[in-house]
């Protein structure tokens, strides 16, 4: 019997399944209809599957939030998408509830021991209030949807891209040809068929995550994900459900690299045969050391909300093209634009612009006009800067990081790969910070590695010997812990914005 596991926890997935079609009616009684929204301000949890292929059912729209955000963040999404139902946690609507707009109906699920746990909350906001609607008793009280079946909308992820607020990625209903393209793609570039054994590293908000579960989930027979990323976890959750398939972020794999070598060695990962990352950049070093553990296992892709999969690297393209995240996914197109406007030649740096006919077109939900600062020739730009050689994409880093000091363009995200092959470093952030002289110089955030003080000599010097002087960081912060999400994301923009602020400036 199929099982879908929260860390320990287990689920039999057709339980999941009924649940998720009582939740259909249960919405569809609540006026939800064809192309309306549900939102999910939810933890990753049984409860998020359930709302979400409720929502499938009825050919609405998932709207997953970024719970990580302030309220004022997450409110702003509520009001920006307008759902019919919001489906929260507890605790994390407890902050947000009284300003819920009227009109929504709001649903509450407990929130889960493990997160109580994981993220030492209080007790008191973990609880159902008594005037509130609980989850579980709630769609208890419905038999299971049997409605006529509905084109499927994908989910809707809020992404900032790259300036701005948040904007919903509101695709069209897919035609059957293009979600029939979009299955195999996916399949293709994730390896999922019948049978599979998948874990999900990072939270269910993100749109990788996200599209990888809800492709794993009908076909496998273990689906497997933590409350909070912890790689030692990872490591015991592989060997245990004996996982074949998984997903992560170049983030985690640091991590799980830097573990103690008998903590490593503790724990059989033989049964992996298709691990794909995805949402950065992954470092030459990192990614080599975790094949000369793992084996040739490791996939990369690249994409974004708005394109999705538009690239794929397999383990033995990257060998023979170390550093690029692969060619083009099949009828995928690729432009890469410089600052001119034009296409630039092999080689050269330019913005990338990519379209994939597998997904249904988009707009952003009530900003159509945004729609027209990321298109260009119809393709669509996630941001991103990079080069083609040899057929290959190389990136270089968010158009928005890039860092112009002296009239130079530096791309951060090399610096960062760099400074994470440092022993005494557990993670960083690198970006531009005013300058009067240069008009922007290089700050990095450090958080060092746990019983280690390096100082910013040590840091320099090791960067020195590594990449070119100029690229090296002028000041060097020490942090016990940076800003990030549960998938490691460090929040830059929280770094990075005060030094602008005091300067009276804005990047």
């Amino acid at each position: 019997m199929s099982q879908v596991f929260l860390d320990q926890r287990s689920m039999a997935r057709d339980a999941l399944m009924q649940r998720a079609l009582r939740a259909a009616r249960g919405f569809d009684a609540a006026g939800v209809r064809e192309g309306d929204a549900i939102a999910l301000l939810l933890r990753n949890d049984f409860a998020f599957f359930e709302a979400q292929q409720a929502a499938a059912a009825l050919g609405a729209y998932a709207v997953p939030i970024n719970w990580h955000g302030k309220p004022e963040e997450v409110l702003y999404i509520v009001n920006d998408v307008e759902p019919k139902v919001l489906v929260g946690h507890a605790d994390l609507l407890a902050a947000v509830r009284a300003h819920i707009p009227a009109g929504t109906v709001v649903i509450t699920v407990p929130t889960p021991p493990e997160a109580v746990r994981a993220f030492s909350l209080a007790e008191a906001v973990t609880q159902v209030p008594a005037d509130a609607t609980e989850w579980n008793a709630w769609l208890e009280a419905f038999a299971p949807w049997d409605g006529p079946p509905r084109r499927s909308r994908a989910t809707m992820i809020y992404t900032s891209g790259t300036t701005g607020r948040a904007k919903g990625v509101k695709r069209n209903a897919a035609t059957p040809e293009q979600a029939a393209a979009y299955v195999q793609l996916l399949r293709s570039v994730y390896g999922l068929q019948p049978g599979v054994r998948a874990l999900i590293g990072g939270p269910l908000y993100h749109a990788s995550p996200n599209a990888y579960a809800r492709q794993a989930l009908p076909i496998c027979d273990v689906l497997v994900m933590q409350t909070k990323f912890d790689a030692e976890a990872v490591l015991a959750a592989i060997e245990r459900h004996r996982i074949t398939h998984m997903v992560a972020v170049p983030t985690m794999f640091v991590r799980m690299l830097k573990l103690p070598d008998d903590v490593r060695k503790r724990y059989d990962l033989s049964s992996l045969k298709w691990v794909t990352h995805t949402g950065a950049p992954c470092s030459a070093e990192t990614k080599r050391a975790l094949m000369d553990w793992w084996g040739p296992v490791v996939y990369e892709t690249y994409g974004g909300t708005e394109v999705g999969t538009a690239t794929l690297s397999t383990p033995e393209d990257w060998l023979a093209f170390p550093g690029s995240v692969g060619r083009l996914t099949p009828d995928a197109r690729m432009v890469l634009y410089g600052e001119d406007g034009r296409p630039v030649a092999p080689g050269e740096v330019g913005e990338i612009f990519v379209r994939v006919p597998a997904y249904a077109d988009f707009t952003y939900h009530n900003h159509p006009e945004k729609r027209k600062e990321v298109e260009r020739d119809g393709l669509i730009s996630c941001g991103d800067v990079g080069y083609v050689k040899d057929d290959h994409l190389y990136l270089c880093d968010r158009r928005s990081d890039m860092v112009i000091s002296a009239g130079v363009n530096i791309y951060p995200a090399e610096i960062e790969a760099a400074l994470l092959q440092c022993p005494l470093v557990r993670d960083c952030a690198v970006f531009g910070i005013p300058d009067e002289e240069m008009g922007e110089s290089l700050a990095a955030a450090v958080e060092p590695m746990p019983g280690t003080a390096p100082d910013a000599d040590v840091l320099r010097a090791f960067l020195e010997a590594r990449i070119a002087r100029y690229k090296v960081p002028r000041r060097f912060d020490f942090h016990a812990a940076l800003p990030r999400e549960d998938s490691g994301k460090i929040f830059k923009r929280r770094l990075r914005d005060p030094f602008w602020q005091a300067a009276g400036r804005k990047i």
